[in-house]
């Protein structure tokens, strides 16, 4: 049974790690319309929903784990770096938009969100035992 299932997260880990990516674009994506949604309902639109605003945190979650097991058994030292490294970035922007630290432009969230979406594509074309 544990070998099944480590040999699942083993396999899986990437398109997991690629579809919690692009569930992360989509709801990134999402986000401005929400807005616009809300705001010819209620007249307090400049916050989010908590559940909206906590999908955030979901992804960064399933998106550890992925790139955890992605990391853990690629072939290539760059792939492992550049998954950790775009999953950090991805941690910074989310932080960054719920505290505040910097002004940064919405679009900036994209650039970590699409590079772990190809990491873990090319990860699981090309560099698996």
């Amino acid at each position: 049974m544990i070998t099944i299932n480590r040999t699942l997260k083993n396999k899986n880990s990437d398109i997991i790690g690629a579809l919690a990516s692009s569930l992360c674009l989509i709801h990134c994506m999402a986000t401005p319309f929400v807005f616009i949604a809300q705001a010819s309902v209620a007249s307090d639109h400049h916050h989010a929903p908590i559940w909206w605003k906590s999908i955030d945190f979901i992804f960064i979650g399933i998106s550890f784990f992925a790139v955890y097991w992605s990391a853990k058994n690629t072939i290539k030292s760059w792939v492992k770096f550049a998954l950790w490294m775009s999953w950090i970035g991805l941690c910074l922007v989310i932080l960054n938009e719920k505290l505040e630290w910097l002004p940064l432009p919405e679009g900036t969230i994209y650039i970590p969100a699409i590079a772990l979406i190809a990491i873990h594509l090319y990860n699981k074309k090309y560099c698996q035992c």
